[in-house]
């Protein structure tokens, strides 16, 4: 098992130990730092600048947003970070949701699954650089030749020479279409919320795009990595409680009433009824008490919480169930530290 460093996006202000962490998290073996963005901080710039100061570790994105900019201005961040790390950037794409697609961004979300294969398809034209970028839409024609345009548009390649061609690409993706077709296409899948009880589900799921004709990759090419809280602690029942407001609020908040992907996920888990109270309790602006109704049971399923030994048990479960990569939040260097130590120390219990 490979541990990532997920610093997440920012709140209000950015986070004053981050350096600290990343520092820290090169020193413990950690396999790589990721940085996420939503609708306030960008996740390129805090690889570059915490970034700056390793020498081993992965720089990835989990994720960027496709709506943030053009695949091509993407491949351009991509490529740059990959040239300044020598070889160690990971791109991580997701499309969000439609709030902050159409709100934040100003563009249409309709038909995610297409304009994901486009864009990943752009980005490995301007990776391979073996000719000038075309591509003929509907989503990201280039050259552009629509309402407006006046007909000048001329097919490049990136001046800057990619460092990689290969640079991975992993997608975050969380319903049975999109999956498969991460399966099909990318290099990894960064799952959100990932539970080693229906993992037979989610192996169907990546069976089905890597069956594909022209799937890039079989498993043994493609990595899963998993967003999963892991604290090793000798007060679970505590920590549990701090992971509650998280869930309930991508349960119940993020995503509008009728669209939430985080929601139909926790519904395919079993938790239907449990989705439909926080929902309604989010809603109202009763906070805590949507936090409260998330059940330990649900909180066990996307997390490993325990003394030293439970979270090695729980890391060999996430390990069969098919997860490569568990991507970490850490509050200091102390919780990092024994992160570190209870995943990646010798004798992990076996099966």
């Amino acid at each position: 098992m490979r541990l990532g460093l997920q610093l997440g996006y920012w709140g209000a202000a950015p986070p004053d130990n981050a350096a600290e962490l990343v520092a820290e998290a090169e020193r413990a073996g950690f396999d790589g730092v990721f940085a996420a963005e939503s609708w306030g901080s960008d996740a390129f710039t805090p690889l570059s600048w915490w970034g700056s100061g390793t020498d081993r570790v992965r720089l990835g994105t989990s994720v960027a947003q496709l709506s943030a900019r053009s695949p091509t201005s993407c491949a351009m961040h991509a490529l740059t970070l990959d040239h300044l790390s020598g070889g160690r950037c990971v791109l991580g794409l997701g499309v969000s949701g439609p709030q902050v697609v159409e709100g934040w961004y100003g563009e249409p979300f309709g038909k995610p699954l297409a304009r994901t294969r486009e864009y990943v398809s752009i980005i490995r034209q301007v990776l391979a650089r073996e000719a000038p970028v075309r591509n003929d839409g509907p989503h990201y024609p280039l050259p552009f030749g629509g309402s407006g345009s006046l007909g000048l548009g001329k097919p490049l390649r990136p001046i800057t020479h990619p460092l990689r061609a290969d640079l991975p690409i992993w997608l975050g993706a969380e319903g049975p279409r999109n999956v498969a077709q991460t399966a099909e296409i990318a290099d990894g899948w960064i799952a959100v919320y990932f539970s080693p009880r229906i993992a037979e589900v989610y192996q169907q799921w990546l069976a089905d795009g890597f069956a594909r004709p022209g799937a890039r990759n079989d498993r043994s090419g493609f990595e899963v990595a998993a967003t999963c809280p892991v604290v090793v602690t000798d007060d679970p029942v505590a920590e549990k409680a701090k992971v509650k407001p998280y869930l309930a609020l991508y349960i119940g908040g993020m995503g509008s009433e009728q669209v939430n992907f985080h929601a139909d996920l926790f519904r395919r888990m079993g938790y239907g009824e449990v989705v439909e109270d926080i929902t309604a309790l989010f809603r109202a602006g009763q906070r805590a008490e949507a936090a409260a109704a998330v059940p330990d049971e649900l909180v066990d399923d996307v997390s490993i919480i325990g003394d030293r030994e439970q979270v090695r048990a729980g890391v060999r479960r996430w390990e069969e169930s098919g997860v490569d990569t568990l991507l970490v939040g850490c509050r200091d260097a102390a919780q990092l530290r024994a992160v570190a130590d209870a995943v990646l120390g010798p004798d992990l219990p076996q099966s």
